[in-house]
Order: structure tokens, then C-alpha cells, then sequence
């Protein structure tokens, strides 16, 4: 069992950067890839960014490379994603999911434990 808990959201210009992090509990988080998410309003949830177990490994959506981070440090248990050249359309809640299948993916019904999010809003 995994529990997450994100944190770093908040308002910001557009241009601007967040960092947000996600706290894991569970003695094996270096074993789970780990995902970030996000829902505007009226949209489905949609992927983000992931990276694999060791760190070494990560993919992004076409809409935020280049601007956006993941990182982890598996000794603090924690999921980063550095958010700069924010715009107005990154606009939504972003969620931390970890995921229990080691082949690389980007569905989100491929993750198995998620948080409560934390919302991200960019104003023009």
C-alpha cells in the first residue's frame, strides 16, 4: 500500500514556475514509477510526466516538454515536478499516481494509488 500527498500548488503568473512535491509512504517506494497528472475543468485527466523506479527514466507529454521536470529522491520518498514557462493552459489539478507495472506507461488506469491533488493556477 502506498499513500501520497501533494503539495506546491498555488497561483502564479504566467511565465512563472512551481515546483510541486509528492510525500510516499511504504518501505518499497523506489519500486513503483512514479507519474504526475492533471485535470482542467471539464477535461479528463491527462499525463503529465513519469519517471521510472531508479530516477533514470522519464517521459513527458508533448504539451509540457521542455518546461517541466519529474524528479525523485527515493531517500526521502519523494516525487518532484519543476514547473517553468508556466501558461495559462496548464490550468488544473495536478495528481502524483504511482503505478505497480514496470513496463513504461502513460494511462492513467495503469496507476494504481493517487493522491488528493493540489491545483495549479496560471493566471495571463
Amino acid at each position: 500500500q502506498v499513500q501520497l500527498v501533494e503539495s506546491g500548488g498555488g497561483l502564479v503568473q504566467a511565465g512563472g514556475s512551481l515546483r510541486l512535491t509528492c510525500a510516499a509512504s511504504g518501505r518499497t517506494f523506489s519500486a513503483y514509477p512514479m507519474g504526475w497528472f492533471r485535470q482542467a475543468p471539464g477535461k479528463e485527466r491527462e499525463f503529465v510526466a513519469r519517471v521510472s523506479g531508479s530516477g533514470g527514466d522519464t517521459d513527458y507529454a508533448d504539451s509540457v516538454e521542455g518546461r517541466f521536470t519529474i524528479s525523485r529522491d527515493n531517500a526521502k520518498n519523494l516525487v518532484y515536478l519543476q514547473m517553468n514557462s508556466l501558461e495559462p493552459e496548464d490550468t488544473a489539478v495536478y495528481y502524483c499516481a504511482a503505478s505497480t507495472k514496470y513496463y513504461r506507461t502513460s494511462a492513467a488506469r495503469d496507476y494504481d494509488y493517487w493522491g488528493q491533488g493540489t491545483q495549479v493556477t496560471v493566471s495571463s
